[in-house]
């Protein structure tokens, strides 16, 4: 893995958008006082993957509830 992308970005806020044929997820940062958020980084996607992403968040969550509670 590129060493950039390892770092990762944070993000506080998601913007999900959609077409027939693709998922546009975008995360970006909302930072306090001001009006606009940036966008850090743009993941498209299929509606297949869209779901498989549904499912494997919606995993660890409850997973993550286990441990950690609600």
């Amino acid at each position: 893995m590129n060493p950039e992308v390892a770092i990762g970005v944070y993000s506080n806020l998601a913007i999900i958008s959609h077409s027939p044929t693709e998922f546009t997820v975008d995360f970006a940062q909302m930072l306090p006082g001001t009006p606009n958020a940036n966008v850090r980084s743009r993941v498209i996607m299929n509606p297949v993957h869209a779901k498989r992403l549904l499912s494997a968040l919606a995993d660890n969550i409850q997973k993550y509830e286990k441990n950690y509670g609600p």
